[in-house]
């Protein structure tokens, strides 16, 4: 029997980067995956790769109604137990060149999105008897850096956000968890602009010092979709190399 048998996941986000690897990584693992973006191509393309376990569906994750037709999708395969709030977008601004767009549309997608997604399917979890909310924060979720005012806004807000829905749902068996990664070698990391061994370089002084890959997040999630995680909720698990434990000084004694 494989790990996640009798599991029914959305995944937003998942035509490609780490959306892409947790919906088939979710796959490969037992579970049945409703691909969730707006890159439609794309999507579609990963969905019919992994044939007859998983669908993909068009979703903007700002439009209720489209969270709706992704919940009601998601039925073909079963009683939906699994969500993953996986889309998000990055600005790179200083606080003085952030417009209010920009602000406005990052927490549109990284804030709005996940609330929307959390309340779309919780009646569904509710009547399978529970499931697992699997939200994607960020380790700007935790501190931050310099040009990433609307962007850590946001990994903040998820972070808190995925708190209450815990308190909320518990009851019903619905666990809800942050995910926080680190630098992960995606499109958004800008993979199309430097090499592994460039993006390595950005993390020598992190404790693992090189770059995450989108697997090993997704490796996170999928132990938070399993019965394994069963007693976890409410709580921040981290995939960052070590990013937050702190920096390795070359200065100082080594091992």
């Amino acid at each position: 029997m494989a790990r996640l048998d009798g599991k029914v996941a959305i995944v937003t986000g998942a035509a490609r980067g780490m959306g892409e690897a947790t919906a088939r990584l979710l796959v490969e693992q037992g579970a049945k995956v409703v691909l969730a973006d707006i890159l439609d191509d794309a999507g579609e393309a990963v969905a019919q790769d992994l044939g007859d376990a998983a669908i993909y569906v068009h979703l903007d994750v700002t439009d209720s109604a489209q969270w709706q037709a992704a919940v009601t999708a998601s039925e073909v395969f079963g009683p939906l137990n699994v969500l993953v709030n996986n889309a998000a977008i990055l600005i790179h601004k200083t606080i003085m060149d952030t417009t209010e767009d920009d602000f406005m549309a990052v927490a549109r997608i990284n804030q709005l999105g996940v609330f929307l997604g959390m309340q779309s399917v919780f009646e569904a979890m509710k009547a399978a008897g529970g499931g697992s909310i699997i939200n994607v924060s960020s380790i700007d979720g935790m501190q931050s850096k310099n040009s990433l005012l609307a962007y850590s806004a946001s990994k903040w807000a998820v972070r808190g956000m995925t708190k209450t829905a815990a308190l909320e749902m518990g009851k019903y068996n619905i666990r809800v968890n942050s995910v926080h990664p680190g630098g992960i070698y995606t499109s958004m990391h800008g993979m199309e602009h430097m090499t592994r061994e460039q993006a390595d370089a950005i993390y020598s002084q992190q404790a693992l010092p090189r770059v995450g890959m989108p697997v090993e997040v997704a490796a996170v999630t999928a132990f938070l979709a399993s019965d394994e995680a069963s007693y976890s909720t409410g709580s921040e698990f981290m995939a960052d190399g070590g990013w937050h434990a702190g920096a390795v000084n070359s200065g100082l004694p080594q091992l």
